[in-house]
């Protein structure tokens, strides 16, 4: 059983912080389309645990689409048009998504909003996501969209700096975080998954982050 399932949730607008909402049960019906897309695309570039510069292996299964794709590898982080694991381009953006992350980022007073990348993380239990921030972008003046699927999760909000305390913030399936402005580059990232089952996804969660990468593609 996923514990967050019982939160009840009704479609709403929570501000978070400066430049930070979350667009509580947005999705609305949209999340079995959304599903089925994620899961098209990884039947192409299927989620892989993605090499770190140290040796590890990141917690998290991770995919993309859009013209290019977040990389990790012994050489750092970078965006490439090229998935490094089949040596052809990414997947297109789903028009699912495009809409859902332009319509949220509206929302959220970031009217402008034009992903060229979608993130596809898929969390099963005890995967984390420690704290960071999105540096890797071009430019670093458009938001970030991230949708969740399935499981719920404890979204960990940070500040400027690494030792800022972090609130923990409950997603439940079909809620949707933005942020962007002064708290841009703000720390984040997702606590320990916890055990349970979903209708839609079953045992895991998934994430859909939008970014608009810019120029620092390789």
């Amino acid at each position: 059983m996923d514990l967050f399932a019982e939160l009840a949730r009704e479609p709403s607008v929570v501000p978070i912080d400066d430049g930070a909402v979350l667009l509580a049960a947005h999705l609305q019906h949209r999340d079995r389309a959304l599903l089925d897309a994620a899961l098209a695309v990884l039947s192409s570039a299927p989620a892989r645990h993605m090499p770190t510069r140290s040796g590890g292996r990141i917690s998290v299964a991770m995919s993309n689409c859009g013209t290019v794709g977040w990389v990790s590898d012994r050489q750092g982080y970078r965006y490439d048009a090229i998935d490094p694991d089949s040596g052809r381009p990414w997947p297109a953006m789903p028009d699912c998504f495009l809409s859902l992350a332009r319509e949220a980022a509206q929302i959220a007073g970031y009217p402008s909003f034009e992903p060229d990348v979608c993130l596809i993380n898929r969390y099963e239990p005890g995967n984390r996501l420690g704290l960071h921030q999105d540096l890797d972008e071009g430019e670093l003046e458009s938001p970030i969209v991230s949708v969740s699927l399935g499981l719920g999760a404890l979204f960990l909000w940070g500040g400027k700096l690494r030792r800022d305390t972090a609130r923990r913030i409950p997603l439940a399936h079909g809620d949707v975080m933005v942020w962007g402005g002064s708290t841009r580059l703000n720390f984040h990232g997702v606590h320990s998954i916890a055990a349970g089952h979903h209708a839609l996804t079953g045992a895991c969660r998934y994430n859909l982050t939008f970014r608009h990468c810019g120029t620092r593609a390789a």
